[in-house]
């Protein structure tokens, strides 16, 4: 007991200082050393026990030089002396000249050594020198096996991990959740459910990894049913559970699970946390996201940095710019994540003057971007229309940063291309990317010919984008959707036949609100919502007001040929103005009117709601998959320019 007490005293108080030093291990350095205390005379380091634990708490802490002092003090080393010093070594990868010799040294290595080396040959060279290293191996314990094992299925080679594991002597818990985990990993869910009912023993680690392969496979009861059988459950099991509601659209259900996990007396991390409001950001479930701000306000994560910028994140996804703002300023020690958690968020919402702000504060205060800063300062450009600012930034990212450039980056400098109508430029930047072009970049490209109505150019990017996914849903419907607004009703029929033939299907659009904590989601033509009646009436109220006021319904964006008595009904039924008339019953006045929506909002309804919002006096807010649009007074945050 006076010893222990007598190492934490003396941790607590040491100084550091410079000096040069060269250890019996023959690794001469100059070091950081923490002097021994004075009360460690000679005698006291002829105890090997004393020096050992005295080692392992200088390592715990990272120490590795103190750790080093001791050792060359010892008169005595036991293996396990040796075994602490070669493991320090090993925690850092690019090491193994050192971690070498130092084995070499073991007087009497045992099977720990080994099993030190072998986990320094998998970290630093991979499996193959890991198993030639093995197989030489005069000493194997069940540990030697599991490393093994657990490095084989770590990079997805489940056929010889299997084999390893048939052929060990002596399998335990470590065994049996490496090869759970493995097949959960590499997506064969029925060898991991065989595997995890075959265990004859089971760790917490063993049930957390089932319960997470039946979330990710979608198969919810079968995982609770697992959470509820479990005798023992740690943080990460909870964590399991509640992020795999939330990756199964059952946010709300996580956020339950995170009211009884703190009712047993269990304490969340920023892990529970962040998954509950990425579901309420994925749902723009905002109430929901209150109340685990509530939450987070009332634990010891009050001042976490990760919980802070999740809520950051959760604030600017479900459209309160202003509440994302002030809590980014309140996160005393902001990282990177948070950095560019407000300048998406700025960029999301069109504020790209503050995004851009951001971005040099960033700069300036020594932080430097990574590649998904960059994707979020070229958002911001995009939606301001900053095109020539946008290029050097682009250009400055590779030159300066040495930051290459990745698919994002070229679909957001596409996408800024071609929404300025530069669409030559837009073709030429594809063709000079280094890597096949992804999907996503000829259907950003392809929105943008719609935009500027250049039909040649759209037939020849769709072309390309269905040579790369014939499955591709976009390269049908925008072709047919540019096809249509030229009323070439022959190319849309031949287009539309096509997709049949292919079993192409259009995602069907839809648009939600949320009122009192009940998302409403409405289609297009919406025949199913109970409030349908009083919806419609208000819809038609409103259609006389804005036809007074000056509104002419766009007919280019009613993709069907019918009569226009008909395409102006169907406009007038699209998903977003169903959502928004409704809004308008339920939502209290001064309250913004929030709508989501799957699909990019389309012209027609862009310009209906900026009138809505000067008829009936209202601020409304909408989200579509691109960005937000913030609608007041008869006027856009996008300045119409999306």
């Amino acid at each position: 007991m006076y010893y222990s007490g007598l190492v934490r005293n003396f941790v607590l108080t040491l100084s550091k200082r410079h000096v040069s030093s060269s250890s019996s291990l023959g690794c001469g350095s100059t070091m950081l050393v923490t002097p021994l205390p004075s009360q460690f005379n000679q005698s006291m380091f002829n105890n090997v026990v004393a020096s050992n634990k005295l080692i392992a708490n200088y390592l715990r802490l990272g120490d590795m030089d103190s750790a080093l002092q001791v050792f060359d003090k010892m008169t005595v080393k036991s293996t396990v002396t040796w075994n602490s010093i070669l493991a320090g070594y090993a925690k850092n990868l690019g090491n193994f000249e050192v971690v070498r010799q130092v084995f070499d040294k073991i007087p009497e290595p045992n099977s720990v050594s080994y099993n030190i080396m072998l986990a320094c040959y998998l970290n630093n060279f991979g499996i193959h020198r890991a198993r030639a290293y093995f197989d030489v191996m005069p000493v194997k314990d069940t540990a030697s096996w599991n490393t093994m094992i657990s490095g084989y299925a770590q990079i997805g080679l489940m056929g010889e991990a299997r084999m390893m594991f048939l052929a060990m002597p002596e399998k335990n818990t470590v065994s049996w959740s490496a090869m759970v985990s493995g097949y959960v990993a590499c997506g064969d869910l029925d060898s991991a459910v065989e595997c995890f009912y075959a265990a004859t023993v089971k760790s917490v680690i063993t049930w957390t990894a089932m319960i997470t392969g039946y979330m990710k496979f979608g198969r919810v009861e079968s995982a609770e049913k697992l959470f509820q059988e479990m005798s023992q459950k740690t943080l990460v099991t909870w964590n399991a559970m509640i992020a795999g509601y939330v990756d199964n659209s059952r946010a709300e259900d996580g956020l339950k699970l995170l009211k009884t996990m703190l009712e047993t007396g269990a304490k969340p991390n920023a892990v529970s946390l962040t998954s509950v409001l990425l579901g309420c950001s994925n749902l723009s479930a905002l109430q929901l996201g209150r109340q685990v701000h509530q939450l987070v306000c009332k634990s010891p994560l009050s001042s976490d940095t990760t919980a802070g910028t999740s809520l950051v994140s959760m604030y600017s996804k479900c459209g309160e710019l202003k509440d994302a703002s002030k809590l980014f300023v309140q996160i005393q020690r902001k990282d990177l994540v948070s950095w560019n958690a407000m300048i998406s968020g700025y960029a999301q919402h069109g504020a790209s003057e503050k995004a851009l702000e951001l971005f040099d504060a960033m700069k300036n205060d020594g932080m430097k971007p990574d590649w998904i800063t960059f994707v979020a300062v070229f958002l911001a450009c995009n939606h301001a229309g900053f095109v020539d600012l946008g290029v050097q930034y682009f250009d400055a990212m590779i030159r300066d940063y040495g930051i290459e450039a990745r698919p994002k980056h070229y679909a957001c400098m596409v996408d800024l291309l071609g929404r300025s109508g530069r669409l030559s430029e837009a073709k030429d930047l594809i063709k000079s990317m280094p890597f096949k072009p992804h999907p996503a970049i000829f259907g950003t490209l392809l929105g943008a010919c719609r935009i500027h109505k250049n039909l040649d150019l759209a037939e020849f990017v769709a072309k390309n984008l269905l040579a790369l996914d014939p499955s591709s849903a976009t390269g049908y419907v925008q072709l047919a959707n540019i096809y249509a607004a030229q009323n070439r009703w022959e190319h849309v029929a031949r287009i539309r036949r096509s997709m049949k033939d292919n079993n192409v299907v259009k995602t069907p659009g839809y648009s939600w609100i949320e009122i009192k904590s009940v998302v409403h989601e409405f289609r297009s033509s919406d025949r199913l919502h109970p409030e349908l009646v009083s919806i419609h009436k208000k819809q038609n109220e409103l259609e006389k007001k804005m036809k007074m006021a000056g509104y002419i319904p766009d007919l280019e964006f009613a993709l069907h040929d019918v009569e226009e008595e008909l395409k102006e009904q169907l406009l007038l039924w699209h998903s977003e103005k169903l959502a928004i008339a409704f809004g308008l019953l339920k939502v209290p006045l001064g309250v913004p009117i929030r709508v989501f929506k799957n699909l990019r909002v389309c012209g027609d309804c862009h310009t209906a709601i900026k009138y809505i919002s000067a008829i009936e006096g209202r601020e409304i807010i909408v989200r579509d998959t691109t960005r937000f649009h913030h609608f007041k007074d008869g006027s856009c945050s996008c300045s119409d320019y999306w």
